[in-house]
């Protein structure tokens, strides 16, 4: 008579590989137990100072915008799991290569190392691209979002969302705006941080390099301008988006080529930068598709 085996005995293949891959990603993990670990000062030095590491690392935390940068292509520096959080390197270590280091941490040094009161238990150093002004314009009748003096994270992070969901080559901060690493502008970003150009320019010569490269200069404006669905905007074009309360410096505002108007109840003051720059774009868009 056959020999009877419980149901349990054999498991199926696939579960037996995935069991495999599990515990060779979980034999990656290394634990760190102190704060002063040099990978864990530069994940705290990024997340306070929100800029780029000295070897061009942002740092992120969240499932989702880790894999956003796997999706995005990005190179991973080091991934950082707290020991809540740590089933969550079942789901992520398969998506990184094997030679990017793991480390687990304290639930405290975790906490101390990032920058929200509620982290999920995961972040990680990612490089990034950097991009010069020749290299993000350098396509044909290009339209650049410039943040001139935006302050509010959440609005610049949508203004890189929106610039890249309707097709801008870059976006161009000038000073007194917020730093793109700021990790509130990479999460309202949801992503988009890690595909769209965002340089750096000085704004006494940002308005000449721009006209070089042919760029007609345009800003937006809460009271005067031509209506926005009257102006031509199928050209090579900057639009300049100035500070959430004065605006537009008057050393940028003095060399405009046109400010447009988004027509709005005047029941409302003005609409914020986000708003203002994806409406804009969403109309830059509709007209050169027709």
């Amino acid at each position: 008579m056959p020999e009877r085996r419980h149901p349990r005995a054999e498991q199926h293949p696939k579960k037996r590989a995935v069991e495999a891959v599990s515990q060779a990603d979980s034999e990656r993990l290394r634990r760190v137990t102190s704060g002063q670990n040099a990978l864990v000062r530069q994940l705290r030095a990024a997340f306070r100072g929100a800029e780029l590491t000295e070897d061009g690392c942002c740092a992120i935390e969240s499932v989702h915008l880790i894999e956003e940068a796997v999706r995005s292509g990005l190179r991973f520096k080091a991934l950082f799991f707290s020991e809540a959080g740590r089933s969550r390197a079942d789901r992520l270590l398969p998506q990184i290569n094997k030679n990017v280091e793991a480390v687990v941490l304290p639930d405290d040094v975790f906490a101390s190392a990032v920058a929200t009161e509620h982290p999920q238990g995961v972040a990680a150093l990612v490089h990034l691209k950097r991009h010069t002004l020749e290299e993000a314009l350098g396509g044909q009748s290009p339209v650049a979002m410039v943040a001139a003096g935006v302050q509010d994270p959440g609005n610049l992070g949508t203004m890189v969302r929106s610039a890249e969901a309707f097709g801008a080559a870059a976006l161009i901060t000038t000073g007194g705006t917020v730093s793109p690493y700021n990790s509130k502008v990479i999460r309202a970003s949801a992503g988009s941080l890690f595909r769209l150009p965002v340089v750096a320019a000085k704004a006494g010569e940002l308005l000449p390099a721009l006209r070089a490269r042919g760029l007609k200069l345009l800003a937006t404006s809460s009271h005067k301008g031509t209506p926005l669905d009257e102006a031509e905007l199928r050209g090579a074009l900057a639009i300049f988006i100035g500070n959430e309360g004065a605006g537009l410096p008057r050393d940028l505002s003095g060399g405009m080529e046109e400010f447009v108007l988004i027509p709005h109840s005047p029941r409302v003051e003005s609409l914020n930068a986000g708003i203002a720059a994806s409406i804009v774009l969403y109309e830059i868009a509709r007209q050169r598709k027709k």
